[in-house]
């Protein structure tokens, strides 16, 4: 937050510094009120809102990049800010009327920061369809950053969870499919080249797992090297096939160390289900089953070719 912040510490300086300059303005034309003639449940409600707006805005300086939607946000509760803290400020400073910018900042700068404000979030609410539209593989129709794997940036297990319920009470009866996803040796890759090594490799991969699906599924880590691909309105067929090409994908994935440059391919195993009547917690239990079903399979086969 505070390295973003620092994007917009010109804009934070004008803000606060027309704030501190309209204090130092009252008090040099003003004239202080008695202590009884303060109304302090104006003091509370005008000087909580002018710190609720001055929090928001520096949370959305925190949380967003330079542009035109930021600067427009920003200027809109700027304005908003300045003109409740110069109303919070007539509850301390008497100021005389032939003072005209002390009524300009109460009168016109709500009304003007209520306007560039709207503005911004009609230019907001665009910006946030396209980013929906780029995130639909990482979360569907359900938002929770608490859910978020902080290294892939995907939903992790209870993530999962929560799509499996929520797709199932979206789609009823129709059969939601689950792929399983495991890295193969991936602890020996670990091993030989270190964990921020592998933290990038499960990264990069988590990338080209959303590349090679469709618009309507969804790819959460599972736990450590083990994704859930979450297939809504699938069949049994159908998810087998989507795990095969996910298989032939992963294996051409030319993966680069990040020190060497060398190439380093990876392979993956996969579980499948796909069944209209399971619950959630059944659903991940039969994939992952079905998961080391086949890889006891591969491996006894291996065993006995080597025989």
């Amino acid at each position: 937050m505070f390295s973003t912040l620092a994007l917009h510490r010109h804009k934070l300086v004008l803000i606060f510094g027309l704030a501190i300059a309209g204090l130092v303005a009252n008090w040099l034309v003003g004239t202080p009120k008695q202590w009884e003639e303060i109304d302090w449940l104006d003091v509370v409600g005008e000087g909580g809102t002018a710190v609720a707006l001055a929090v928001w805005m520096v949370l959305i300086l925190g949380s967003r990049p330079n542009g035109r939607v930021t600067d427009l946000l920003t200027l809109g509760l700027g304005f908003m800010f300045l003109a409740m803290w110069q109303d919070n400020l007539d509850e301390f400073i008497r100021i005389p009327a032939e003072q005209w910018w002390d009524q300009w900042l109460e009168s016109a700068a709500m009304p003007f920061g209520g306007i560039l404000l709207t503005y911004g979030l009609v230019h907001w609410h665009s910006e946030q369809l396209a980013i929906n539209r780029q995130l639909r593989k990482r979360e569907r129709t359900f938002r929770e950053h608490r859910l978020v794997d902080q290294l892939t940036q995907i939903g992790h297990a209870g993530y999962l969870k929560e799509q499996l319920v929520n797709i199932r009470e979206q789609y009823g009866e129709s059969s939601v499919a689950l792929i399983m996803v495991d890295i193969d040796r991936f602890g020996d890759f670990n091993r030989q080249y270190g964990h921020r090594e592998g933290d990038s490799l499960l990264s990069e991969l988590s990338e080209l797992l959303m590349l090679n699906l469709r618009d309507q599924d969804l790819v959460c880590r599972y736990a450590a090297d083990r994704f859930a691909v979450v297939l809504p309105e699938t069949s049994q067929t159908r998810a087998l096939q989507l795990a095969s090409e996910l298989k032939r994908a992963v294996s051409a994935f030319a993966y680069k160390h990040k020190e060497s440059g060398v190439t380093l391919y990876q392979s993956i195993s996969t579980g499948v289900a796909a069944d209209s009547g399971l619950q959630a917690d059944q659903l991940i239990q039969a994939a992952n089953n079905d998961l080391e079903q086949r890889r006891l399979s591969l491996t006894s086969g291996s065993v006995q070719v080597r025989v």
